[in-house]
């Protein structure tokens, strides 16, 4: 996935770009307004992240003139500008979605990905994705999404990293340190006992699938399909 992020601030910018990039998407940065459009034009990104006070042209004239010229990529406007008033013009003006800041990081993917999801509707009717089965769960791996009885499969983002490797080898445990290196990439400060919380809190979800997180002492974590799980 290709992001246009148009932001000014330069630690935002920085903590953005680097996030989005742990989390499997590209990110080309812009901190000028009057660079977003020809960058936007140039670049067609599947989605677009636009600040409202920008340098040199207003996030808001910028959506309004994108729109004016056709350019319909799904755009997320992130601005400290948070009031109903504030939300409703930049709506009006093109935007698909408004997140004021501060936001969660895992709030802000969500939207990122659901905006993406639904910009391709025809794609998405008219091209199988491509999928793996996990007993009764679905990956799709286009959308990076589980599903569970045709709906989604509600999951953090770590969670959905520790089970889509869970996953890849199904059958086969995976190493805690695996896992640890693939749900927390580049997260320093993290301890490696912090795969147990996942797996912990992934296992009482799994519950009502009829899917199984095996924790076997010394090899890692099993995912198997029916039986109870083993702590």
């Amino acid at each position: 996935m290709h992001l246009l992020l148009i932001e000014d601030d330069a630690t935002m910018q920085t903590t953005l770009q680097r996030t989005l990039r742990r989390r499997g998407m590209d990110v080309t940065p812009i901190t000028d307004g009057a660079a977003a459009l020809p960058a936007w034009r140039r670049l067609r990104p599947d989605a677009v992240l636009l600040d409202l006070s920008l340098p040199n042209m207003d996030g808001l004239d910028i959506i309004a003139q994108a729109r004016t010229e056709g350019l319909a990529t799904p755009t997320l406007i992130l601005t400290a500008r948070g009031t109903v008033g504030d939300r409703v013009l930049g709506l009006n003006s093109g935007a698909d979605d408004y997140l004021a800041k501060p936001f969660d990081l895992d709030e802000l993917e969500a939207r990122i990905r659901a905006l993406v999801r639904r910009s391709q509707p025809a794609a998405a009717e008219n091209t199988p994705p491509t999928t793996t089965a996990a007993g009764s769960l679905r990956y799709d791996k286009s959308a990076e999404a589980f599903y569970w009885q045709d709906a989604i499969f509600e999951l953090t983002p770590r969670e959905v990293a520790f089970l889509k490797t869970l996953i890849q080898p199904m059958g086969q445990a995976v190493t805690k340190e695996r896992l640890f290196a693939t749900v927390f990439a580049g997260e320093p400060d993290v301890q490696l006992e912090a795969v147990e919380v996942v797996a912990y809190r992934l296992r009482k979800k799994l519950a009502p699938t009829g899917m199984q997180l095996m924790t076997l002492r010394g090899l890692g974590y099993l995912l198997k399909s029916g039986g109870s799980s083993a702590d």
